[in-house]
């Protein structure tokens, strides 16, 4: 398996995240395990969480996925330098607010590892901006996480190139490191966010980026074609609004490609990603092993400069 660079950040991670915000909510610990033994097995090293995940979830305070990820840690022997653990701070937890204080997030962090039942978190990621914490008190915060040792790299998510810039001007002002990587919503269909500025940006400071909703919350895997197909299904609410004109030309043109290729939608829509240089990998989840083994297979697919064109155009306009 080929690793990619994760911009500046020192981390090489396979071409394919797993998304671990399923673990505590679509799927129980023992197939969460299951996931990870085979995705690991696959050669892939990247998992994605937050500390949030999932406290949307009637009964759940927050910390599932953590805690899920951290007992797998523990019980399947691997090495913990094979595997790169990718969190998050800053979410509402109770507190009632989104929160990237420092005194928040030395806190915050304290209880990740806990639950993630190790010493270091490879990537720190700060969840969402916080428009009532200085930018530098955050970057501090941190800064003094990586020089104890707790934390490898940290990055942020949900920025604008605005917000982006105005963290990378205080980091320089203060003379704290930048953010090194970043997490944005990314793909076929939800484009206008990260294409332009902000691509051009993270392009141009050796950003890496891992981009999620990277299926347009499973839309982009074909299943969902008609209203009744989202009616009763855990993201049928998230998934209804991609089907308009827009939605159901890209999926034309996901199902011409997979003609072409013998691949699947979901393969074809996370190849697409993978094929965009401002991207580093995509994340991606599944709740069972054949969901698993057909996203991991998109590592393996190169599209044609015709096949991403096409793909690039679907989703191009409304």
């Amino acid at each position: 398996m080929q690793h990619r660079s994760l911009g500046k950040t020192g981390l090489s991670i396979a071409p394919l995240v797993f998304g671990g915000n399923v673990f505590g909510w679509t799927a129980d610990e023992k197939t969460s395990f299951d996931l990870l033994d085979a995705f690991t097995g696959a050669g892939f090293n990247a998992i994605d969480t937050a500390d949030v995940y999932s406290r949307w979830v009637p009964g759940n305070e927050g910390g599932e996925s953590e805690t899920i990820i951290g007992k797998w840690l523990k019980r399947s022997g691997i090495a913990r330098d094979k595997v790169v653990v990718i969190t998050k701070v800053g979410s509402d937890m109770g507190q009632g607010r989104r929160d990237l204080r420092k005194s928040w997030i030395v806190e915050a962090v304290e209880k990740s590892l806990k639950r993630l039942q190790t010493d270091h978190i490879d990537l720190y990621l700060s969840h969402w901006p916080d428009p009532d914490t200085p930018y530098a008190e955050t970057l501090e915060a941190h800064a003094s996480l990586v020089k104890a040792g707790k934390v490898r790299a940290f990055g942020a998510s949900n920025l604008d190139a605005g917000q982006l810039q105005a963290a990378f001007d205080a980091a320089d002002k203060a003379g704290l490191p930048r953010y090194g990587a970043l997490q944005p919503e990314y793909n076929l269909y939800d484009r206008a966010g990260f294409e332009g500025a902000l691509a051009d940006l993270c392009q141009k400071e050796h950003i890496g980026v891992i981009t999620y909703y990277s299926l347009a919350s499973g839309f982009l895997t074909g299943k969902y074609r008609t209203k009744a197909d989202t009616e009763g299904k855990a993201r049928g609410e998230d998934v209804a609004h991609y089907l308009d004109n827009k939605g159901l030309r890209i999926l034309a043109v996901l199902d011409e490609v997979a003609a072409q290729t013998g691949a699947k939608p979901a393969e074809i829509a996370l190849a697409w990603l993978m094929a965009k240089p401002a991207v580093t990998a995509p994340i991606a989840s599944a709740t069972s092993l054949s969901q698993l083994a057909s996203l991991t297979r998109a590592a393996s697919l190169s599209l044609s400069a015709e096949q991403v064109s096409a793909l690039d155009t679907a989703g191009a306009a409304s």
